[in-house]
């Protein structure tokens, strides 16, 4: 269970990363790492993540039931999903199709979840 939660969560992590390094590179045409502001944001993802009580149970922070993010950064870690989640397939091809697989994988599960109340 610990190891499972543990690689799930780095993952998440990763696919952050990912995701901030591809937003930073074509808006703030920063070609290796990253800008200060994209690189806090980073940082606070991931200790977001590092915090998650309910990482054994959530695919990702968008199907939780609870957002921890701070305002200011919920907002930009949106801008951020919302550009980079359609060029991931290009940049990251198998985290963008592992993450289809689990979204849609985590909808029928929401979805069975309330079909039985």
């Amino acid at each position: 269970m610990g190891r499972s939660v543990e690689k799930k969560r780095q993952r998440e992590k990763e696919l952050v990363s990912q995701m901030i390094a591809i937003y930073c590179h074509k808006k703030h045409r920063i070609r290796n790492g990253l800008c200060a502001e994209c690189r806090k944001l980073d940082e606070y993802a991931k200790t977001r993540s590092d915090k998650c009580p309910f990482m054994e149970t959530k695919t990702f922070c968008s199907n939780c039931s609870v957002h921890c993010y701070k305002p200011e950064m919920r907002i930009r870690i949106r801008e951020v999903m919302r550009f980079s989640g359609p060029r991931m397939i290009f940049h990251h091809p198998i985290s963008a199709v592992r993450h289809v697989i689990e979204s849609k994988r985590e909808k029928k599960k929401l979805e069975g979840q309330n079909g039985d109340s």
